[in-house]
């Protein structure tokens, strides 16, 4: 049984429909990117897996229970968890209440494991839990949404734009932290503009286009497309 499985999803607002048919399988473990350009319509797409919009068509299955048009907070529980695009911390919350929100709806009873077991994983936050997290770099900010995101012991992560607004280095860094996080055996959702390195993590790829999945593979599929490269890669 796949972990996620999204079958022909058609969404949009009002009478404007942005995905078209979209359908994408995602088994345990999988490091998955979801990638294309500016209003391609991956942001509409995490949306509906996040049950924060529903879709007119199609359907969403995840561990086997339907999740279509239920409520985000019913995903939540499922153990589907979102870091959103731009971070979205608390910036006058200490770094400390900032992943404590992590576990609100999920896994609260083990807050201090889970705990323990991010702050293994991104030292820099053991040594500014009391910090307002508005006052950390760029960054910083991102290991914390990821953390926040950890606290909740997600089944599947969605990692929505994590390299955005970073310097090269951080980039690097950040890619490097995804890896880790995917070597561990959790399964991610990366969904990006950076394509190049998202191919060079991934197990498998889907690319979007115009609310509609234009290419899907491996990596190494996609990467010996001389279509895709030309127009993603400039190659």
């Amino acid at each position: 049984m796949a972990l996620l499985e999204v079958q022909g999803v058609h969404a949009g607002y009002g009478s404007v429909e942005i995905l078209r048919g979209v359908s994408l399988r995602m088994q345990a473990g999988e490091l998955v990117a979801l990638l294309g350009s500016n209003g391609a319509g991956k942001t509409t797409f995490n949306a509906v897996l996040s049950g924060l919009l529903r879709p007119t068509r199609g359907q969403l299955v995840f561990e086997g229970q339907d999740l279509t048009g239920r409520s985000s907070r019913t995903v939540v529980q499922a153990g589907l968890i979102q870091v959103p695009e731009g971070r979205k911390i608390f910036p006058n919350l200490s770094v400390r209440e900032n992943l404590e929100l992590g576990c609100f709806a999920r896994a609260r009873e083990r807050k201090a494991h889970n705990m323990a077991q991010v702050l293994d994983t991104f030292p820099r936050l053991a040594e500014r839990m009391s910090q307002l997290a508005g006052t950390m770099s760029g960054g910083e900010q991102q290991m914390l949404a990821i953390g926040r995101g950890l606290m909740a012991e997600p089944r599947l992560l969605i990692l929505d734009e994590p390299s955005l607004g970073l310097s090269p280095l951080l980039v690097e860094e950040m890619f490097a932290l995804i890896r880790r996080l995917r070597e561990s055996g959790l399964a991610i959702l990366l969904v990006e503009q950076n394509v190049a390195q998202s191919l060079e993590i991934a197990d498998r790829a889907y690319v979007m286009e115009n609310g509609m999945i234009r290419f899907e593979g491996t990596s190494v599929q996609l990467l010996a497309s001389d279509e895709l490269r030309q127009s993603y890669l400039g190659v």
